[in-house]
């Protein structure tokens, strides 16, 4: 006999979100409070459902990265029509940079270790970020808007090369996307 898998139920649907939207904000901040309580707490559910939901701190870490990144493919979708290709490509990339400064919360906090399930997730959300900024970049070159010279591995190369080389802490934020403006505009024609 096949066992038949049932459509979640709706509110089982919204505390996962709710969960994932906790976690990306308590965990990805990082700190002393940053404790999966306080992730349940902040979501309004018990432990018990977040643990339903996600058995492992790993399952919650992919959990959120994947909505972050699923977010980061929507907004490049929008972007696709503005007229106005760097400024499109300078809205995402510093939206990107928030995806950096939780993942880097969520690491410390999470103390994850890397499995195959995790680096396949990441490999897979990595090329679908890559995917994305290349349309984008592709017609910034065709409409000699962007140096042809440029590819979307440069451009999140030296994105996360950025991110990372800065100490996180009180007006990393800012210092990382002033940099990037930098070299956004270094990228431009016009």
């Amino acid at each position: 006999m096949e066992s038949v898998r049932r459509k979640p139920r709706s509110d089982a649907l919204r505390n996962r979100d709710r969960l994932i939207e906790a976690a990306r904000k308590i965990l990805g901040q990082g700190g002393p409070e940053a404790s999966l309580e306080a992730v349940a707490r902040d979501a309004g559910v018990g432990i018990g459902t977040l643990y339903r939901h996600f058995p492992t701190r790993e399952a919650l870490f992919i959990a959120v990265y994947r909505h972050e990144v699923e977010q980061l493919i929507e907004m490049m979708a929008a972007l696709e029509t503005e007229r106005d290709v760097p400024a499109a490509l300078r809205s995402w990339l510093h939206a990107l940079v928030g995806l950096v400064e939780t993942k880097r919360g969520l690491l410390g906090t999470l103390a994850v270790t890397t499995t195959d399930d995790s680096k396949a997730t990441f490999v897979e959300m990595s090329g679908r970020l890559t995917d994305a900024v290349g349309k984008l970049l592709d017609r910034g070159i065709e409409e000699h808007a962007l140096r042809p010279d440029v590819t979307a591995d440069d451009l999140l190369t030296t994105l996360y090369a950025v991110c990372y080389t800065r100490q996180p802490g009180p007006g990393w934020k800012p210092q990382v996307i002033r940099l990037l403006d930098i070299f956004l505009d270094g990228m431009t024609t016009r």
